[in-house]
């Protein structure tokens, strides 16, 4: 494809913004479709269509527009994204986003690779919990769409087991494990099988939403390339277009685990925006338009931090440094965890 391609991006949150920034940098027209209107990407993209999945003469529209589409979440019915692909190509490709959407699916799938993930078993009912408590205390998640800790309790004991959950819901249980860090590790492949990295970023949590993102991670170099290797063979494994992110645990015994995988490019990338010369968002763009791939190269190290609720006020009024770089969402409410914003800020 030629750098007149244009690109569809499926929702218009703030990763959907951060990417058409990216775009517009190496000029290439963006068109969002989202279903809320007051989508921040609207400020940031060529077009912005406002649809839900079942509008078709609007999923025409959007379909009629663009080259090729991309998305910034992976929560979308695989179902959608296969029908858009009928007519354009879909990058990353649709049937990874089955996988990333259930739990169940996800580990069995990493663990099929010869990867390690925590322990964790599917469970469909309170006897299953019952039979499986070797893996408790543990952390009981929805299957599907959970994120930011959302669907997620914690189960210290056979006792916490509340009847109100009702389980309407499937689930998988993981065991608990004593974590001495979280990293993650964002990778770009192209359509020849090209492939990037960043060095794996450290991430701190606080009441289960990203906190803090830094470089360098405090890790050893073993864990680092297994990390890195772990991630590139997953994006092998299926072809992989665009950015792929792999979340990770360290034990306190130096054991890397697989967290979760997300196709597509994460919170904990946002540093790579001024940390290296090209960000995991224009990385993105040029694996997906099939552009010229750009050697990475690091210019400073980092941290960033995530922007909630009603902290953008303050934010707002913040007289920046020169090391600093803020970026405001220009979303129109602010909510308790909400993400509003971050600031990078570069460090020696």
């Amino acid at each position: 494809m030629s750098k007149s391609v244009r690109l569809g991006v499926i929702g218009g949150g703030q990763l959907g913004s951060l990417l058409c920034m990216a775009a517009k940098k190496i000029n290439i027209e963006t068109v969002v479709l989202s279903d809320d209107k007051d989508g921040p990407a609207k400020n940031f993209c060529d077009y912005f269509i406002v649809s839900k999945y079942e509008n078709n003469e609007k999923i025409k529209e959007f379909i009629s527009k663009v080259d090729v589409v991309t998305y910034e979440f992976e929560n979308i019915p695989v179902n959608f994204l296969n029908l858009i692909e009928r007519q354009k190509k879909v990058l990353p490709y649709p049937k990874i986003n089955k996988i990333a959407q259930n739990r169940k699916l996800e580990k069995t799938f990493i663990n099929e690779l010869g990867i390690n993930t925590t322990d964790w078993i599917y469970i469909k009912s309170a006897e299953d919990i019952k039979k499986n408590r070797h893996l408790l205390p543990g952390i009981l998640k929805s299957n599907t769409l959970g994120y930011d800790g959302k669907g997620q309790f914690i189960l210290s004991s056979i006792d916490d087991i509340k009847e109100d959950w009702c389980f309407t819901s499937d689930y998988i249980l993981e065991k608990k494990v004593k974590l001495k860090k979280e990293i993650s590790v964002i990778i770009t492949r192209y359509l020849d099988g090209t492939t990037s990295y960043y060095e794996p970023i450290e991430n701190v949590h606080k009441n289960q939403i990203l906190y803090k993102s830094k470089i360098p991670a405090e890790i050893s170099k073993e864990i680092s390339k297994e990390a890195i290797n772990n991630a590139k063979k997953i994006a092998d494994s299926f072809s992989y277009v665009g950015v792929l992110t792999v979340e990770y645990f360290i034990t306190e015994n130096d054991k890397l685990l697989v967290n979760e995988i997300a196709p597509r490019f994460h919170n904990s990338g946002h540093l790579t925006i001024e940390a290296f010369n090209i960000s995991q968002f224009e990385n993105h763009v040029r694996a997906v338009c099939n552009l010229q791939p750009k050697l990475i190269k690091k210019v400073s190290n980092a941290e960033m931090y995530n922007v909630l609720g009603f902290e953008i006020q303050d934010y707002k009024k913040r007289t920046l440094k020169e090391n600093e770089f803020f970026y405001d969402y220009l979303k129109k409410e602010p909510r308790e965890g909400r993400k509003m914003g971050h600031l990078t800020i570069l460090k020696e």
